[in-house]
């Protein structure tokens, strides 16, 4: 199964591409995806929805798991995070993908079973978990690569 996880945000949403088969998972491809602040918001939301398209359209991956805003330092961030998830949603419901949505918490919680784990210790897993030979950098593809390890390790019940 091809899962794409997705951590969103306006001027770098990171993406992780996974192939998950029983309990082993290996990296496709990561990365992020980034907007220019010279743009205006909707040019860079259209440039997120194009390279997530592609994204989805290259990999046809069957589950989408996309982190979720659990707080925000201020309102206007808090806005601009939603802008670039509403974008994400869009493309992977065109795409008629299973769309699966994790706290960071519960991303935290799916690889290490603790749920205060720290940025390090998440990055160490999907490090471990993926058996990659360093810590995917940057930061955003790293929490992409762990929200796609949280999809494939979660059990959907509808």
């Amino acid at each position: 199964m091809i899962i794409l996880g997705i951590d969103p945000g306006i001027a770098d949403t990171g993406f992780g591409v996974i192939s998950a088969e029983k309990s082993t998972f290996k990296a496709i491809t990561y990365g992020t995806i980034k907007t220019s602040k010279a743009d205006d918001l909707a040019k860079r939301l259209d440039y997120l929805y194009k390279d997530i398209e592609k994204l989805i359209k290259k990999h046809k991956p069957s589950k989408i798991g996309i982190e979720s805003i659990f707080f925000a330092k201020n309102a206007k961030t808090a806005i601009t995070i939603a802008h670039a998830r509403g974008i994400c949603l869009l493309a992977a419901q065109q795409a008629k993908a299973q769309i699966h949505e994790y706290t960071p918490l519960q991303i935290k919680q799916a690889l290490t079973g603790y749920g205060a784990a720290d940025k390090n210790q998440i990055q160490q897993m999907v490090k471990t978990i993926l058996n990659l030979k360093e810590i995917p950098k940057p930061d955003d593809a790293a929490d992409a690569l762990a929200c796609a390890i949280c999809c494939a390790q979660t059990k959907q019940y509808v």
